[in-house]
């Protein structure tokens, strides 16, 4: 069995743009990631997207996709991101998340850009938010791990 991974980490520094690819992030606890417009004192502080949701939103038309295009912090690679249940703990290379959100609404009138172009957007469902309990550093290729909870 693969290995869950990080294959990115993305930011913005205002809401409604694309995120940017990094190398690397700091993610500080109870805050999420450092510098991005997302972060905060709330329990949507990260969120993330599994490649192989993105791979089904590429399969139903949508083109030109890459990472940060549906607002994500951390793209993964290797697992069922909304099969997590809420309030589970992953380790995401040095930090510790706690799952507090499957999905999101889309926005409101129109969807964003890949739900206008063919009709569906995969975050609703698919995406999830969590909030740093243990902060650190998160690097591109980092082990993903879905914890007891007693660990």
């Amino acid at each position: 069995m693969n290995k869950a991974k990080v294959l990115s980490i993305n930011i913005s520094k205002k809401k409604g743009e694309m995120k940017e690819p990094l190398s690397e992030g700091n993610f500080i606890t109870d805050f999420g990631l450092e510098g991005d417009a997302h972060a905060g004192k709330w329990h949507r502080q990260v969120s993330l997207l599994a490649q192989e949701s993105i791979d089904i939103m590429t399969a139903m038309g949508a083109e030109g996709l890459c990472f940060g295009n549906f607002a994500e912090n951390i793209t993964t690679q290797g697992i069922k991101l909304h099969e997590i249940p809420v309030g589970k703990i992953i380790r995401i290379g040095e930090t510790l998340h706690e799952v507090t959100q499957i999905g999101k609404e889309c926005h409101a009138d129109q969807g964003c850009a890949v739900a206008r172009q063919v009709g569906k957007c995969i975050m609703p469902t698919q995406g999830i938010f969590t909030k740093v309990i243990k902060g650190g550093i998160i690097r591109i290729g980092d082990d993903i791990e879905i914890m007891d909870n007693q660990d």
